[in-house]
């Protein structure tokens, strides 16, 4: 079986790394990068024309940064997966790229390897974390900071709808999640519009954002 292309967009205000992740991706055949950024505002302005299925992008860049422009993406072009590549691993800035609506994270650091595993792992709609930032997560979640997810009012979330949200981040669709429960893909559906009313998600993005962020789905170390 040929294994589907994925469509990259680059973003960092650094020209050097620019060309060097793409001389490190241009051999992985079935990754293709439609074009690069060097800033947020030229980022969401390429994204938007290219319609990519993965952007990687990096936090701290001139105009618009990588979480102002994560969330218009998120916003506006649906179905677009965030990786952020970061020099920077502050518990911060995880959590509000996270909150954005990135769903993988790698330091700058990374193998060619993982960073290849990252992009086919969120491509399909799921978490990747690097070991680091994996760790620094969890001990957010261990620590029960109230400030981990917005909103901060507390949420009251039942066994059912937390055991669906931990199958959507394991990217099961309604369909299989029914069939697991032995219920319908409108109850699914249902129980999925009400999971993103009480935690304020606008998006699968934000229901894993969620699960990951307070401790109900835990990922791997490396995705």
């Amino acid at each position: 079986m040929l294994q589907k292309t994925i469509s990259i967009v680059l973003a960092d205000d650094h020209c050097i790394f620019r060309e060097g992740l793409k001389a490190v991706l241009q051999p992985v055949k079935h990754i293709k990068i439609l074009g690069d950024a060097k800033n947020g505002t030229e980022l969401i302005a390429i994204v938007k024309e290219l319609q990519p299925d993965v952007v990687i992008t990096d936090i701290m860049m001139p105009e618009t940064d990588g979480i102002e422009a994560t969330i218009q993406l998120c916003r506006d072009v649906p179905g677009v997966r965030i990786l952020v590549l970061s020099m920077f691993g502050q518990e911060s800035l995880v959590v509000d790229m996270l909150d954005a609506g990135a769903i993988g994270y790698l330091l700058k650091n990374a193998t060619r390897e993982e960073l290849v595993a990252a992009i086919e792992t969120i491509e399909r709609g799921k978490p990747y974390f690097c070991k680091e930032i994996s760790d620094r997560l969890t001990r957010l979640v261990s620590r029960n900071q109230p400030s981990i997810y917005k909103p901060v009012a507390a949420i009251q979330l039942s066994e059912r709808e937390k055991e669906i949200m931990r199958l959507i981040c394991q990217e099961l669709s309604s369909k299989e999640i029914g069939h697991r429960f032995g219920i319908s893909k409108r109850t699914v559906e249902g129980h999925r519009v009400r999971i993103m009313d009480k935690i304020g998600a606008k998006s699968i993005a934000g229901i894993i954002t969620y699960a990951v962020t307070r401790g109900i789905y835990v990922i791997e170390n490396g995705g």
